[in-house]
């Protein structure tokens, strides 16, 4: 990285934009169109300074020079910067024309413009992150309510980090002890590494995998919203309650049945979590093959729910449709004193009940959100069967060392503690915004 980079990291619509630089050359490139010296100033202080440029068609000699703004240039010095380089942020104003003309010096002045996520990059290749929070900084970006920011926040504090790290320590003692017989093995009685002891090991950290795993499906409703699906039978006002829930007529309202031919969805937030509504075509049986299909999309949308809110209404039955045990069932009889989705009477109870029905993590909860970590740590658990496997059917301790290293190698995946190929990390950093 023996090059400096330079990028908006700022949108481009606010009063104030930063631009952000980094790399061995970061302070005198910014040096260079300021009239501030960069490499004169303490490290962590931020400067009052003027951008200036050649004015366009005079002598090159010397130069007639024009303001193009007047900024503040905050100065970091490696290692201590978010890169771990020498780094400059100018926070300037929002004019798309300032910012272009600064990056424009920039360029000049020997910088190139960075690609997406490169900075974060740079922070993860210096050591300044490991992969799994480099990931977190997209995820903090892309947060749209207090239950992603959460999540994110706490891998950033490098909460998945943390408890991959204990696993591997325990993964790691073992394996040596393993390797440590090898050393030995003229000693065919000699065994270092108790046998129960690393069957009761390996099946404790299985379980603690399978948490991890498991815990990808509550991560990923949080992302993407927790699906709720409406079902009931044709005109009891499941659309009409969509509408409630949304404050808008999102989907059509008619007293004629079959109106709801296809899934309609959106999202609300409540309490800083968001939930995915699904309002499905009315359940019943119909000869309508149009409608038949809506209905058989219904029940698969269902399916998919973590939460149902079962729609009647007096003398019309629930609809009897299969479920599964981990769904939260909330019963709704509309048009009674109690609820009528019409004019919103029982709205409020029933937002209380979708809160109540969501899931709820605490500080010290780690929740997998990525689909990469998913992935990884299934795989990791496929190997550690076969050390299990091996366990219960007395292999040598070389084929255990062995399987065991794997299970270290690919958990290393998620943190980057081993050399990751690069394709994987251009996938990951490709997807970050410019400047970040």
């Amino acid at each position: 990285m023996t090059d400096t980079i330079c990028a908006p990291a700022t949108g481009l619509s606010g009063a104030i934009a930063i631009i952000r630089i980094s790399g061995p050359d970061a302070l005198s490139s910014a040096s260079a169109l300021c009239s501030l010296c960069c490499n004169n100033v303490a490290a962590n202080t931020t400067h009052f300074a003027r951008i200036t440029a050649p004015v366009p068609g005079t002598p090159p000699s010397p130069p007639a020079t024009e303001v193009i703004d007047e900024v503040m240039v905050s100065v970091f010095r490696a290692p201590h910067s978010y890169t771990g380089e020498d780094s400059v942020e100018i926070s300037c104003h929002g004019s798309r024309y300032i910012i272009n003309k600064v990056l424009e010096l920039l360029v000049e002045h020997g910088c190139r413009m960075a690609r997406p996520g490169e900075f974060t990059q740079r922070a993860y290749l210096n050591g300044k992150l490991d992969l799994s929070q480099a990931e977190a900084v997209a995820d903090l970006i892309a947060s749209t309510n207090r239950a992603t920011h959460h999540l994110a926040m706490s891998q950033l504090r490098g909460g998945i980090s943390t408890e991959l790290s204990r696993l591997r320590e325990q993964l790691l003692k073992l394996t040596s002890l393993l390797e440590l017989e090898l050393d030995f093995s003229d000693h065919e009685d000699l065994e270092f590494a108790d046998r129960t002891e690393l069957l009761q090991l390996a099946q404790t950290i299985d379980a603690h995998i399978q948490r991890l795993i498991d815990s990808f499906h509550t991560g990923n409703a949080l992302k993407q919203g927790i699906p709720v699906a409406i079902v009931g039978a044709p005109n009891v006002g499941k659309s009409t309650l969509l509408n409630q829930l949304l404050g808008e007529e999102r989907a059509i309202v008619s007293d004629i049945q079959g109106t709801t031919r296809d899934a309609i969805e959106d999202t609300i937030q409540l309490e800083g979590i968001t939930f995915r509504f699904i309002d499905t075509a009315g359940i019943r049986h119909t000869s309508d093959k149009i409608e038949q299909m809506g209905i058989e999309r219904s029940l698969a949308a269902a399916q998919r729910a973590r939460i149902i809110i079962m729609m009647s209404e007096p003398a019309v039955p629930y609809p009897d449709i299969p479920l599964r045990d981990d769904q939260t069932i909330i019963r709704i009889e509309n048009k009674t004193d109690s609820f009528q989705a019409k004019y919103g009477i029982g709205i409020d109870i029933l937002k209380q009940q979708l809160i109540a029905a969501a899931p709820h993590i605490s500080e010290s909860d780690i929740i997998v959100t990525s689909a990469r970590h998913h992935e990884v740590l299934c795989r990791s658990q496929q190997s550690l069967h076969r050390v299990i496997e091996g366990l219960h059917s007395g292999i040598s301790g070389d084929l255990l060392a062995e399987d065991l290293r794997d299970v270290l190698n690919i958990l290393a995946e998620i943190t980057g503690g081993q050399i990751t190929p690069q394709e994987t990390l251009n996938n990951i950093f490709r997807h970050f915004c410019v400047g970040k």
